[in-house]
């Protein structure tokens, strides 16, 4: 086949403990999904139905134990770190049901939800789209995928991420007001699921802004650390 431009390169995230890649698709991410972070920005946290806004494929950084480096994104004064649960879906479907939901999951991984939040904030007071704080290029650093057959499926243990050494976010993964199961079956009755897609998870209380130069450490517990750099 004969393209008028080149195409757009594959993004893709190591999978741990082997030489093949996981290819990213599309990334989902629910909004506000745990309480307290819901609390902290300015919303009721009763469980209403989960809401969903995406990134794009090269909003992929592939971060792990080896330091990675983003680019402190133009237009943003108050550059944020969210920690998340990172789903990678292997098997694509519409119309999930919850028992059946974690049957799609390859695996699980550590990741960031990088945000401008004053330019979210200041879209979500007018009613606008959050594009511009949420997807953009190097918004999303996620570690190796740990294959659920290897390490089960992750329902509970602590999540966190420090900055330069100091604690900021710090939860339990048992806290998600939407389970992976639930949010997998919800999304699904509006999207099909791909191969290759990705759902970030939401984050816990604790975000806040990160500085150029401003080392950050990523963690769940049986996934592993991230250490994602602001470049200077």
């Amino acid at each position: 086949m004969k393209y008028a431009v080149s195409p757009a390169p594959v993004y893709s995230l190591p999978i741990a403990g082997s030489e093949e890649q996981f290819p990213v698709n599309r990334i989902f991410c629910v909004g506000r999904n745990y309480a307290a972070h819901a609390r902290e920005m300015g919303k009721d946290p009763d469980r209403e139905p989960p809401f969903f806004f995406m990134k794009p494929a090269n909003a992929t950084v592939v971060a792990g134990n080896d330091e990675v480096t983003i680019p402190y994104p133009p237009k943003t004064a108050n550059f944020h770190h969210e920690i998340e649960l990172v789903v990678a879906i292997a098997k694509g479907g519409a119309n999930i049901q919850v028992e059946q939901a974690l049957e799609h999951v390859y695996g699980y991984a550590v990741g960031l939800d990088m945000t401008r939040r004053d330019v979210q904030l200041e879209a979500r007071d007018k009613g606008r789209p959050w594009e511009f704080g949420k997807s953009f290029a190097q918004s999303a650093p996620i570690g190796p995928i740990h294959k659920a057959s290897e390490v089960g499926h992750v329902r509970e243990g602590e999540i966190a991420v420090t900055v330069n050494g100091e604690s900021r976010q710090r939860s339990d993964i048992s806290k998600l007001i939407w389970s992976v199961a639930e949010s997998i079956a919800y999304l699904s009755e509006y999207e099909t699921l791909e191969p290759g897609d990705i759902i970030m998870t939401g984050t816990p209380e604790g975000v806040n802004a990160v500085k150029q130069g401003e080392l950050m450490v990523g963690s769940i517990a049986g996934l592993g650390e991230i250490r994602v750099r602001v470049a200077d």
